[in-house]
């Protein structure tokens, strides 16, 4: 009798735990990741200085090393240089032209006194003639001048334009981190020569990470945009850790299945994509495992 009171009593527990284990199973598997952004050269050279170590939190907009930048520092002195020299024949043209201005108001004020004198007899024709054509001359000279002028003030501005994209160069011989986050992986060193577009190092802000989820299309009607769940991941090999999570993200287009949904009938059904928001508490990784529990609301 007390073999038979066991064995009942052994098959009620197993039928409450097989119980709560059906209950308590996950809705949803997946792994967590973070946008990572690899931050490459935007100049040629040496690295002058790289302080950035793997692991290493990094502010946005914090400057983390450079490139050498003597040459383009020598290219532009030598623009900036050439710029003033080409600057200062604008000076001898501006002299030059308020001489033949001076010149034509003297031509005028003797049009004048000729034309008088034209008048009462006391000139010749050939003396206005000879006056106009002066001035027509002065006109010409002056016209001539303002031509050079604004060639020269072309070059200047052309030489300015040069000097800007030095200037942009040496801006971007500077290594700007552009995101705050964790630095993952260091692809250079100091004193290494860099080219442009060359990978440095890969950064992502792992303070809130994404679980991206499959659900199945019967799972769908129940999840939607800003739903908390519970979130799951491995604490040790028995028992997991729990976080809040909010649905961000639910794709609006079925696909097959990964391979990291862990049954068979799951694996099977085409399902759908849904992007989980994690605080992260300092415990979770990228491609680390995950499973998500829908919350009863």
């Amino acid at each position: 009798m007390k073999r038979i009171i066991y064995f009942m009593l052994m098959a009620g527990v197993l039928a409450l735990i097989s119980c709560r284990n059906g209950k308590d199973r996950p809705d949803a598997y997946g792994t967590f990741e973070a946008d990572e952004i690899t931050v490459s050269s935007l100049a040629n050279g040496r690295l002058l200085r790289f302080s950035v170590e793997e692991g290493m939190l990094l502010d946005s907009g914090q400057t983390v090393g450079y490139v050498d930048t003597t040459d383009l520092y020598l290219k532009k002195k030598q623009a900036m240089d050439q710029r003033s020299a080409t600057a200062a024949r604008l000076g001898d043209l501006d002299a030059q032209i308020a001489v033949q201005e001076q010149n034509k108001e003297n031509l005028q004020l003797d049009q004048r006194r000729v034309e008088s004198l034209l008048k009462d007899g006391a000139a010749t024709q050939k003396q206005l003639d000879d006056i106009n054509s002066g001035l027509k001359l002065v006109d010409k000279q002056i016209a001539s001048i303002k031509t050079q002028s604004a060639g020269i003030q072309s070059t200047v501005g052309s030489i300015g334009q040069q000097i800007a994209q030095l200037d942009e160069a040496i801006r971007n011989s500077y290594i700007v981190n552009p995101v705050k986050g964790t630095v993952l992986t260091k692809f250079a060193e100091r004193d290494e020569v860099t080219t442009f577009g060359k990978p440095l190092y890969k950064i992502a802000d792992v303070t809130t990470m994404t679980l991206r989820v499959y659900i199945s299309g019967t799972q769908l009607p129940h999840i939607k945009l800003g739903q908390k769940v519970q979130v799951r991941f491995d604490k040790d090999e028995k028992t997991n850790s729990t976080l809040e999570g909010t649905v961000s993200w639910i794709s609006q287009a079925a696909e097959f299945t990964p391979k990291t949904i862990q049954t068979k009938e799951e694996r099977v059904n085409l399902v759908y994509a849904v992007k989980i928001m994690v605080v992260n508490d300092g415990s979770l990784k990228i491609g680390m495992p995950g499973e998500i529990k829908l919350m009863n609301p």
